[in-house]
């Protein structure tokens, strides 16, 4: 247990609510839980009520279970319930959330099909009407709404608002820089009765694209008068190192004047004949060979700017290529074109009674691919003008176009293909006999849905996927059902708070990396695309893009390398 500072002593016999603000590592989630501690101990706490921990990231959610661990023993565990803001709405909206859509059964729409749903409607303010009018309408529930509809529900509900209130008498809000207008609302709805404990770095707030507010930490301290707490710089993740320094220098630029012992630099440069990635696996190669040299496990994650960037980053570091040897790694994927790919495998697995049906089925899990693969991006106007013509030949049985005809022929050649595979009942067998009819085909749209499956074992759901259509086989000899399976299987990652080992290599945006800690930490910033500082950007995004790199480095608790191309060298260094 670190030693407390007077300002945490303070914080702990206060009473009322309390606003703790303090950069990364500076011991804000630790004071907190020890706060709880306290409170539960001293016998504070009503029979059956807990203090309510709510966080953003499922990782951040699982490093705090490990915390209360070693911090709370006994029964005072059962006192604290740990969970992530979405977590918490869901639970409260899959309970009572029928009296805001006239009884209609709720469902999830999960971040696939909500994207193809929602790739033909333009603006926010039209999407926005969508998901109100899918929730109301037929019961889908999208994850953006959460937060809005648990506020109206307490709002709405004063009976319901003093049962949550008497359940939960503290509340624990971490990460509050980051909380948009509906997430506010929410929490104010719970701070109407309960004690609220708000956790803040303004100088880490790198989601204003989802809506954080800079004016939300003095809408706080207007709402609720709290006692006040800076623990500054102070330092626990990193601590004898200079990175929480450099990431302080990072925002007055004075980190250009500067060296620092933990925080290395690195302009590299191209090499002929070796790809533009090289300098970067070979860093990365350098910090794994630095830390297997020490005790006990170890965890590097490389952190880039874009999905794309990452993406083309895991691609190399599973490669050979340039004498380098494949690196083991995890990568934070978006889950949207790897769950619709799956969901058409495990389709056309599942099959219809004859061909026929079985390629009318694929042509319909095809259109919602193509419209949904990526995520909030929406589709192009030739992939939606695909998508609608082959939608069009499910109703008319024709179509028009050689490109377009060639997919529906090859739908129908898969089709018939799997109703002749003589399939095993080994699940992973079959799947991939399944993948490998899409990665033959002739159309670039079917083989697009094999090499998209491919990132399935990025999400780790691998083993329950085999374990779902195993059981599915031993049932009915077949895998009748596999469809709702893998949709089910995939939509339970977005509830998961099970403890994870952040060891051996992770490859993640910036922004994935919020929340979490590794022992080294390399940020990653191509030549051309998947820059720190993005070409023409505005003043406001050129200082988020600064927040967020002082995020990816302060990540690191023991060293960060930085990489920027030596010719284009980033203008924060």
């Amino acid at each position: 247990m670190p030693e407390l500072t007077a300002e945490k002593k303070r914080l702990l016999v206060t009473e009322g609510h309390i606003l703790a603000l303090g950069g990364p590592g500076s011991g804000k989630t630790y004071i907190a839980l020890l706060k709880a501690d306290r409170e539960i101990r001293a016998g504070k706490l009503l029979r059956g009520q807990r203090v309510l921990f709510l966080s953003f990231a499922r990782a951040t959610i699982a490093r705090v279970a490990q915390q209360v661990g070693k911090l709370i023993t006994g029964s005072e565990q059962e006192s604290l319930e740990i969970n992530t803001y979405h977590g918490f709405a869901w639970k409260l909206l899959r309970s009572h959330g029928y009296l805001l859509n006239n009884g209609n059964p709720i469902r999830l729409l999960p971040p696939p099909e909500a994207a193809s749903r929602l790739a033909e409607v333009d603006g926010d303010a039209a999407r926005t009407a969508e998901k109100r009018r899918l929730f109301q309408d037929e019961g889908l529930l999208h994850f953006d709404l959460f937060a809005d509809l648990c506020a109206n529900l307490l709002l709405k509900s004063k009976a319901l608002a003093r049962i949550v209130s008497d359940a939960y008498s503290i509340v624990i809000l971490d990460e509050f820089q980051d909380t948009n207008s509906d997430e506010w609302l929410m929490i104010q709805a719970l701070g109407a009765r309960s004690r609220l404990i708000a956790l803040a770095d303004a100088e880490q707030r790198i989601y204003e694209f989802r809506g954080a507010d800079p004016m939300r930490i003095s809408e706080f301290i207007a709402a609720y008068k709290p006692a006040q707490f800076d623990f500054g710089s102070e330092n626990n993740r990193s601590n004898g190192t200079d990175i929480t320094v450099f990431g302080k220098d990072l925002l007055t630029e004075a980190n250009k004047a500067k060296n620092y012992n933990d925080v290395v630099l690195i302009r590299y440069g191209f090499y002929r004949g070796r790809s533009a990635h090289y300098a970067m696996k070979g860093a990365l190669i350098q910090a794994i060979n630095r830390l297997k040299s020490g005790p006990g496990a170890w965890s590097v994650a490389v952190l880039v700017p874009t999905k794309r960037l990452m993406l083309q980053v895991s691609d190399y570091l599973t490669d050979e290529a340039d004498a380098w040897p494949s690196l083991n790694h995890d990568v934070a994927l978006d889950t949207e074109a790897p769950a619709l790919a799956a969901a058409l495998i495990a389709g056309v697995l599942e099959g219809g009674a004859i061909p026929a049906e079985t390629a009318q089925r694929l042509i319909v899990d095809l259109c919602t691919h193509i419209r949904g693969r990526n995520g909030n991006n929406p589709p192009n106007q030739v992939e939606l003008g695909l998508a609608g013509a082959l939608g069009g030949y499910l109703q008319s049985g024709t179509v028009r176009g050689k490109k377009r005809e060639q997919i529906v022929q090859e739908s129908i050649r898969i089709a018939e293909e799997r109703h002749r595979l003589d399939l095993s009942g080994d699940p992973w067998e079959d799947w991939l006999a399944v993948r490998r009819l899409l990665a033959g085909s002739d159309a670039a749209v079917l083989r697009q849905i094999a090499e998209d499956a491919k990132y399935l074992r990025l999400l780790h759901k691998g083993a329950a996927l085999r374990s779902r259509l195993g059981e599915l086989w031993r049932t009915t000899a077949g895998y009748l059902g596999a469809a709702s399976a893998v949709r089910d299987a995939l939509l339970q990652e977005h509830f998961s708070t099970s403890t994870k080992e952040w060891r051996g290599v992770h490859v993640m945006t910036i922004h994935k990396s919020k929340g979490k800690e590794f022992d080294e930490v390399i940020v990653y910033e191509g030549s051309h695309q998947g820059r720190i500082v993005r070409a023409n950007a505005s003043e406001r995004d050129n200082f988020q893009a600064r927040l967020a790199l002082r995020v990816a480095v302060t990540r690191a608790m023991k060293r960060a390398t930085i990489l920027t191309p030596k010719n284009d060298v980033c203008s924060f260094l």
